[in-house]
């Protein structure tokens, strides 16, 4: 079997969570599979550590895909003549998008549809081709794998497919996500905090990311506690997403910007909490990164995040700027609670395997091979 991979978001020390979803799965397929031939398709020139083996060729199809006109070129036009000239028997596209334009069975991801319920999350041009589009990928794809039940009965409400169409394969976390020593997390704050304690997010700084109201509440919690600050990981989404830092917390608020992966591992799990508190995520994958590492979690109690990080968070009302600092405040004066939560992560988190998912992608494609 030839299947092509739309690998377009694998971008060299600029990955987010559709490029390590990608990475993750694909190397696994590739490793495993090397009966088969994968062709894998990017947008721009292919770095060194996206080669993943001889049974694996990776293709390049210009221009890079940054506008909703480059995707339909891309999409449209380049993919199908690519399909065909590569002789590819099946398609997989981990970000959820797919051909209209080819008639050979295609399997794609869809991890959620924020845009539909959150229209203002997004720059306008690109939220309408989402909100135009996404309801004919669903359509066109032969099956459609998800993150999360809550997923899952979105989309099926939402697009009007049927529930034997869509697979719940939920994501994992990198291996290298483990617990750490007292020396490495003496370590971490003495370079990133001067030596004190600190709450976490991870996550692109988008809107449904909440960080303007996270914000807002470690402002009411920073009023009692001097001894801890804020740190913020990832980079802006959007160009007009602009966040506003109270001055009073100006000085204890730090954005560290893109990591790699060593360095977000040690700061995850030298962290005093993950306060992660999105309006709506179709899975949460630093959530389990934080279980693995057992580091305590204040989640927001809406869409798929309960289901995700089950016993092992407390939740919280992310539209509730209050609730969310009631929830900080339990986790910094309630040291049984967070050893409690730390022991139920460490747990809760051998339920994700990166492993286990790649075999049941694997299981789909087979399947929607033969059909």
């Amino acid at each position: 079997m030839r299947i092509g991979i739309n690998t377009r978001h694998l971008i060299a020390n600029k990955m987010e969570g559709f490029g390590h979803y990608t990475f993750e799965i694909v190397s696994r397929l590739i490793a495993s599979h090397p009966q088969h031939e994968f062709i894998l398709f990017f947008d721009r020139k292919i770095d060194p550590a996206f080669e993943f083996g001889s049974n694996a060729k990776g293709i390049v199809l210009t221009p890079p895909t940054r506008h909703p006109l480059l995707y339909l070129l891309w999409f449209e036009i380049k993919l199908p003549r690519a399909i065909k000239k590569h002789n590819i028997d099946l398609f997989f596209s981990p970000d959820g998008y797919c051909s209209l334009r080819t008639s050979i069975p295609q399997v794609s991801v869809i991890h959620d549809i924020n845009f539909e319920h959150n229209p203002k999350d997004l720059p306008l041009i690109i939220g309408t081709y989402l909100r135009y589009f996404f309801p004919k990928f669903a359509t066109k794809s032969q099956h459609i794998i998800t993150v999360s039940d809550y997923s899952k009965a979105d989309i099926c409400k939402s697009y009007q497919i049927d529930e034997s169409k869509v697979t719940v394969i939920p994501n994992s976390s990198n291996v290298a996500f483990k617990a750490k020593s007292q020396e490495v997390q003496t370590a971490v704050k003495a370079k990133w905090t001067n030596g004190v304690e600190y709450l976490l997010f991870v996550g692109s700084l988008n809107p449904r990311k909440n960080i303007q109201r996270l914000l807002n509440a470690f402002e009411i919690v920073a009023k009692n506690h001097k001894e801890i600050v804020l740190l913020i990981v990832g980079t802006k989404m959007w160009r007009s997403n602009q966040l506003s830092i109270p001055a009073s917390i100006q000085d204890r608020v730090i954005f560290t910007g893109h990591l790699p992966l060593e360095e977000l591992v040690d700061i995850t799990a030298s962290a005093f909490a993950l306060t992660y508190v999105p309006y709506f995520e179709g899975f949460g994958i630093p959530l389990v990164e934080a279980m693995k590492c057992g580091t305590p979690i204040l989640a927001a109690n809406t869409t798929s995040l309960p289901e995700v990080a089950g016993n092992a968070a407390i939740y919280c009302n992310p539209f509730d700027t209050k609730e969310i600092a009631d929830g900080i405040q339990k986790l910094i004066i309630d040291k049984s609670l967070r050893s409690a939560l730390s022991i139920a992560g460490m747990s809760r988190g051998e339920l994700f395997s990166w492993d286990a998912s790649a075999r049941k992608v694997w299981e789909i494609l087979e399947e929607n091979h033969t059909k």
